[in-house]
């Protein structure tokens, strides 16, 4: 039996950063792999002429839609691996017309984004960047900031239990805090089952000590933070946002951080990058970060996971982390 066809599309700048040789490796072990020679995402006639005869491919971060003209010259395509999070910049109708199997890397990308998040926990808890601030201008714990706290004891609320906030209720089992969870998708069992407790976001946000939000972007996840259920968040609290900037009514945000009355760290905005006048560049009870809370540098884990969905559908097993046409409302 012939080896089967896969196209792996990044550029090739994008292939340096998702792909590892054990990626590589991986495909050449069952396929013959053809690569996109290009130091730019193929679009047009371009992509339909490097897609053309494709069994199975590869997209990553920059990748153009996968259009009607592109499938036609690839009738026997069946599986398109998406070395990314989100495969909305690359899934069209004909994808889901043709039958086409869509898998996404996002559980590689939310252990980063997980882990950043913790780390954003702690120091925040502990008035680091405050305190820093302080000891920079002569104090030594007799400056404007508060008393540093500990994590032990807080409670922790997550909107969202997607493969990042999963996976940050994996990593707040090494400490003895609390956790709330905000999802309509998550039954009651569900979460007990992970060892949180369900509640609505309104209570989480009247009750936590950290909010943290990692919900996906789209109609009905659009500013569900807003003015009426931001003025909940009670003082001294701390709030994260490693997820979409489109989550938040941002100007709302800003209403409320201008009080003083809880600390931020915004890893997001919507649009981004902000202006550079934007509030969340001027307040001393916001951190901003440039969405770097994900992988930046050492992204390999995503190409060895498309690789891997690749090499188990070509094997007769199925997929770990398909995505359908019914899911694109409901993933980032």
């Amino acid at each position: 039996m012939a080896e089967p066809l896969v196209v792996a599309l990044a550029d090739t700048k994008m292939a340096q950063r998702v792909m590892g040789q054990a990626a590589w490796d991986t495909l050449s072990s069952f396929a013959e792999v053809r690569r996109n020679p290009s130091d730019h995402p193929l679009a047009g006639d371009e992509l339909a002429d490097v897609l053309a005869g494709a069994d199975g491919c590869m997209t990553a971060w920059g990748s153009r839609p996968m259009d009607a003209a592109a499938i036609a010259r690839a009738p026997k395509l069946r599986i398109i691996a998406h070395s990314a999070g989100s495969v909305k910049p690359v899934v069209t109708d004909a994808v889901w017309e043709h039958g086409i199997v869509v898998t996404s890397a996002s559980p590689a990308i939310a252990v980063d984004v997980a882990e950043t998040t913790l780390a954003l926990m702690i120091v925040s808890i502990k008035q680091v960047f405050q305190l820093n601030r302080d000891t920079h201008a002569g104090y030594w714990r007799n400056g404007p900031a508060g008393a540093s706290q500990e994590m032990n004891g807080r409670v922790i609320g997550l909107i969202g239990a997607g493969h990042v906030g999963r996976r940050v209720i994996e990593l707040l089992r090494l400490f003895d805090v609390t956790v709330l969870l905000a999802d309509p998708y998550m039954t009651e069992q569900q979460a007990r089952e992970l060892g949180v407790s369900k509640v609505s976001l309104e209570e989480l946000l009247q009750s936590s000590d950290i909010i943290s939000l990692h919900a996906p972007s789209t109609a009905e996840t659009r500013h569900m933070l807003n003015a009426g259920n931001l003025r909940l968040i009670k003082d001294g609290a701390v709030f994260i946002n490693t997820a979409r900037g489109a989550c938040i009514d941002e100007a709302a945000l800003i209403a409320e951080l201008e009080t003083g009355r809880f600390f931020a760290c915004i890893d997001v905005t919507d649009p981004e990058p902000p202006a550079a006048d934007h509030k969340f560049r001027q307040l001393d009870n916001v951190v901003l970060l440039p969405h770097i809370a994900g992988c930046i540098t050492n992204c390999t884990r995503l190409g060895a996971m498309a690789a891997e969905e690749l090499r188990r559908f070509f094997a007769g097993e199925p997929p770990m982390y398909p995505v359908t046409r019914e899911m694109l409302d409901r993933v980032a």
